[in-house]
């Protein structure tokens, strides 16, 4: 009988000459798909808690709306404001807010999700007035933010 020999022609070594250049494109595309926080808090938000939370799914069609006590009190005073992207508005201003927000988004602009994130001590009568607002801006769909309940 005769022997056979293994052939064995496979190299052991992995080839990275094109390392560098994969790890640099993945940066760059990570630098340019990640978001930054878009507005700045001026108002004071401590979110409500909840039993029950819900996730929303289609972030793009959601504007945010913060309502709460002005970090600067000698600026704006200690009455509950309005926050809108990066400014502080009246209640008579957020049908304009909503009319700029369904703009931005175009076609999807008649899906849009308000996201109102009042704070904990904020008094319902500046978030009935912002309701208000919001119907007769016909922005129906409105979601209220909250922090889930720690479990006991």
């Amino acid at each position: 009988m005769s022997k056979f020999k293994k052939k064995s022609n496979t190299s052991q070594d992995i080839p990275t000459s094109s390392l560098p250049d994969i790890i640099f494109m993945l940066l760059f595309f990570f630098m340019v798909s990640t978001v930054m926080r878009e507005t700045d808090l001026l108002v004071e938000n401590t979110l409500p808690q909840a039993s029950q939370i819900v996730k929303l799914h289609q972030k793009s069609l959601v504007s945010h709306v913060y309502v709460g006590k002005p970090k600067e009190t000698d600026k704006y005073g200690k009455e509950p404001r309005i926050q809108v992207n990066d400014a502080l508005i009246e209640p008579k201003q957020v049908p304009q807010f909503i009319i700029e927000e369904k703009n931005k988004l175009g076609e999807d602009g008649a899906k849009i999700t308000i996201s109102m994130k009042a704070d904990d001590e904020a008094k319902m009568g500046i978030v009935i007035d912002v309701k208000q607002q919001l119907r007769e801006a016909n922005a129906l769909k409105l979601n209220y933010a909250a922090r889930p309940k720690p479990i006991n």
